[in-house]
């Protein structure tokens, strides 16, 4: 169980702050059920309430410092996937996106920003799905590393390509 004021990964609303721990604030009737208030950190204004025994949302906490510079510093060794197929592609992307895991949405970035590259190189457009994927998994990855990192989330995709030339300038 989360404790007040820790932040968490929560499903399709992101990294959030628990707010409290409480009955059910739907039907106070029900005792039996605890819920978390969430307040969205990159969503001000909002709340989500969701039972602490929920199985069908996505709730971890979010990773510290040396879990993120771990990941930042494992980027180049993650592979990327790649599927001929569109319709089973985006079911990876989504899927891959649903699952929260940041080693998971760092694969989605690396995939879909080289598919960019090589579309534009080709001369082609660069499909509204990709994009729409690849601005989702940033985001969830982004919010999060921004939050362990603490540097403001505008930042962290610099910071990335940052630490990742540097390393490839080592390795070279």
């Amino acid at each position: 169980m989360f404790k007040e004021d820790q932040l968490i990964m929560c499903g399709g609303h992101g990294v959030c702050r628990v707010v409290t721990i409480t009955d059910n604030p739907i039907d106070r009737s029900d005792k039996e059920r605890k819920y978390y208030v969430l307040e969205p950190v990159f969503e001000k204004g909002s709340t989500v309430y969701t039972p602490v025994d929920n199985d069908k949302v996505v709730m971890r906490r979010i990773m510290n410092k040396r879990e993120a510079e771990a990941l930042v510093d494992q980027i180049t060794e993650i592979e990327t996937v790649w599927i001929q197929e569109e319709k089973s592609r985006e079911q990876l992307y989504k899927d891959a996106i649903c699952t929260y895991d940041c080693e998971s949405l760092v694969r989605i970035i690396k995939t879909l920003y080289l598919r960019r590259q090589k579309r534009l190189q080709e001369g082609k457009k660069v499909l509204s799905s990709d994009e729409q994927y690849l601005h989702r998994a940033e985001e969830l990855l982004y919010s999060e590393m921004s939050l362990a990192l603490s540097i403001p989330k505008e930042e962290v995709g610099a910071y990335i390509k940052k630490a990742v030339r540097s390393k490839e300038k080592a390795n070279s």
